[in-house]
């Protein structure tokens, strides 16, 4: 019995290794989504920090700011439900078959 335990907190610990490198690799990736036929392009790092945004000049109306503010919101919630995809993707192979509410 004290081998079986052994074992299974030998395998507990590769698999906790396992996640935290799939978590680094996901906060390196770099995410980009675009609105408005790439007239606001947002960029996010999987830490879901935004890196950059890109807005062309043409899109920036003074008489339509709520344009503008529209764009910026689809494009930022579109660049993070790519990041919650991605997330779920590569992290939920470690949650697989494991009935743990809250877990990715």
């Amino acid at each position: 019995m004290k081998g079986n335990m052994n074992n299974m907190m030998k395998q507990m610990q590769k698999m906790q290794k396992k996640m935290m490198q799939a978590q680094d690799e996901l906060h390196e990736m770099s995410f980009e989504a675009s609105a408005g036929g790439g007239m606001v392009t947002i960029t996010a790092n999987g830490k879901k920090e935004i890196t950059d945004i890109a807005i062309k000049e043409e899109v920036v109306d003074p008489d339509d700011i709520e344009m503008l503010q529209d764009l910026i919101i689809a494009a930022t919630n579109d660049v993070l439900k790519q990041i919650d995809d991605k997330t779920n993707q590569q992290m939920g192979q470690f949650t697989k078959g494991l009935n743990m509410p809250g877990m990715f």
